[in-house]
């Protein structure tokens, strides 16, 4: 049981944690802030919060567990404004979907309080963003990965392993290169793929009209690119090696199936879509969640 969860954030991530936390009987009191006072008053209208604070630095005071659910280029800056409110026992986390500039922007601003930071990124979201689409459930049965460093205190690590054990999540531990290598290939990069696919398509002369005869593989396909701008320009510049190395990766692959096609070798084309579909076919999702 937390005393106090200082949100910073009160938008879908952040309010979907408090409201499990709350559900769950592990908190006993919200204070949340977020730079838009519309929003903060909104969270509380809704029962996310108990209390609006007028900055980051007042919704940390006097908490025992701290999420920090902003944009990851905010971070630093997040984390410099609430650093003289945390106490010793403090457990802080966010939820970016980056960690390694997550945890180069924690080491800068926290200093020697950097070890209280258990960074974490929760395989869960939506399309629609904001503290109106805020859900109890939005991490039960999902996956959380915690990218604790060599700094990271192990009784942060355990404190944050059994908190997102009691919301119903899977919890795994990895460090932040493998992290942010990992999701380039599986979350990053289908976005990146997926913006691309909607801009060519709607940039076209006929785009439009193409558009509407579109079905059920276009819906799924494209799915993502409803994905929320802002955040997502961010993941994308903050993990841009990783990103990068996985898009040289694909280009490699269409160029493969782009020179069957223009060569019309059947047999070729047709082995490469059949080693896709067996590796799909064979894969199994560990939860299912929208992964940002």
């Amino acid at each position: 049981m937390f005393n106090q969860l200082g949100l910073v954030g009160c938008g879908l991530m952040g309010g979907s944690f408090a409201l499990a936390l709350r559900r769950a009987g592990l908190v006993q009191r919200v204070v949340g802030y977020s730079k838009s006072p519309r929003t903060t008053e909104r969270a509380r209208q809704l029962g996310i919060i108990d209390t609006e604070a007028a900055s980051a630095l007042a919704a940390a005071s006097g908490s025992d567990l701290v999420l920090v659910a902003v944009p990851v280029a905010s971070t630093e800056a997040t984390l410099k404004a609430i650093r003289h409110a945390l106490a010793p026992h403090t457990l802080v986390m966010d939820v970016g979907s980056t960690k390694r500039d997550v945890v180069d922007a924690a080491r800068r601003a926290l200093q020697g309080q950097f070890g209280m930071l258990v960074p974490a990124h929760p395989i869960a979201g939506k399309e629609v963003s904001g503290i109106e689409h805020a859900d109890a459930d939005l991490y039960r049965g999902r996956q959380v990965i915690l990218t604790p460093t060599e700094k990271t205190l192990s009784d942060q690590l355990q404190r944050a392993t059994a908190l997102w054990t009691a919301l119903g999540c899977k919890v795994l531990h990895m460090s932040p290169e493998q992290h942010d290598a990992a999701f380039a290939a599986v979350s990053h990069l289908p976005h990146l793929l997926a913006f691309a696919a909607v801009n060519a398509l709607c940039q076209q002369p006929e785009g439009q009209h193409y558009l509407g005869l579109a079905g059920s593989g276009f819906r799924d396909f494209s799915r993502i690119a409803a994905s929320e701008p802002t955040m997502w320009r961010d993941i994308l510049l903050a993990n841009r090696e990783e990103v990068l190395l996985q898009s040289s990766a694909f280009r490699r692959q269409l160029e493969a199936l782009e020179q069957r096609i223009a060569a019309g070798d059947a047999e070729a084309l047709e082995a490469l879509i059949a080693q896709a579909s067996q590796a799909r076919a064979q894969w199994t999702m560990a939860s299912h969640s929208n992964p940002t």
